[in-house]
């Protein structure tokens, strides 16, 4: 009686440990459910200085910056709409919106009607 009271907890501890495993530490790196971090979170680790604004050197070291590479200073001229040199957080987040909701909504979802696409050129008549 001993050996199969021994036998089944050992089991439920088993069972237990492989379940723990199994669950999730915590949400995924980027935000809940694999969402992008808020433009705030991200404007503050690339502010690297701390000064609350985006220098062209600080954007360059940024993942997107390197990413783009020689674009890197047009992009930041872009997000600089006051021309100062520097990047506020009013226009990070301005851009952040523009690039979520504008030109790339429709990015990698294909092309055509609803699919953030051009439509698709009128069929050529049969003769």
């Amino acid at each position: 009686m001993k050996a199969t009271l021994a036998t089944l907890s050992a089991l439920a501890i088993a069972t237990t440990l492989s379940f723990a495993q199994d669950k999730p530490a915590g949400p995924p790196k980027g935000g809940p459910e694999g969402k992008r971090p808020p433009p705030e979170e991200v404007f503050k680790k690339l502010d690297t200085n701390g000064d609350g604004k985006l220098s062209l050197e600080e954007f360059q070291a940024s993942p997107r910056g390197k990413h783009a590479g020689a674009k890197a200073e047009e992009i930041f001229k872009k997000m600089d709409t006051d021309s100062s040199g520097d990047v506020s957080l009013e226009e990070f987040k301005a851009a952040h919106r523009e690039h979520k909701g504008g030109a790339h909504a429709g990015k990698g979802k294909g092309h055509g009607p609803g699919n953030g696409g051009p439509p698709p050129p009128p069929a050529a008549p049969a003769n």
